[in-house]
């Protein structure tokens, strides 16, 4: 079989599949984000921010809104998707290769997953609720499970 053909490897863990799955669905996000974002431009974006401020009557001159709207124009936009198609070319490539089951995969994952690890656990102190308690359970179950796969496999 050549380089191409799909042959898992047995000795890496079940769960990639899973994973995969979720970083596959987290890539169609994010392309559904910056195709949503390249179709709207930023005049819908200012328009909702300004509702948003409206709404909750803020301060329409300062605060961190005031700030976001200001910073909404097209040049910003066009970063915005651009940084948003990375993000899912990774994501989308990082899926492809654990469903695959390439250790490659899994050191990105695993590298991507625990670069969140800080960010979540100042969510935590700020924001102990269940939800944070849940996402970082989460994000500590894919580093583990990616980090088992890579030492399983290199140990062969």
């Amino acid at each position: 079989m050549g380089d191409d053909a799909y042959n898992p490897d047995p000795q890496a863990h079940p769960g990639l599949h899973l994973i995969a799955v979720f970083e596959g669905a987290k890539g169609l996000l994010a392309l559904a984000v910056a195709t949503g974002l390249a179709l709207l431009g930023p005049q819908p974006l200012r328009r909702w921010v300004e509702d948003l401020i409206s709404s909750l009557h803020l301060d329409p001159r300062d605060g961190v809104l005031p700030r976001l709207l200001n910073a909404i124009n097209p040049e910003a936009v066009y970063w915005a998707i651009a940084i948003v198609l990375a993000y899912a070319l990774m994501r989308l490539a990082e899926a492809w290769g654990l469903w695959r089951t390439r250790v490659w995969a899994s050191w990105l994952g695993c590298v991507g997953s625990a670069a969140y690890l800080p960010l979540d656990l100042y969510a935590l102190y700020h924001h102990h609720g269940w939800h944070t308690w849940t996402l970082l359970i989460v994000n500590l179950l894919v580093v583990a499970v990616l980090w088992r796969d890579i030492v399983k496999r290199r140990s062969i």
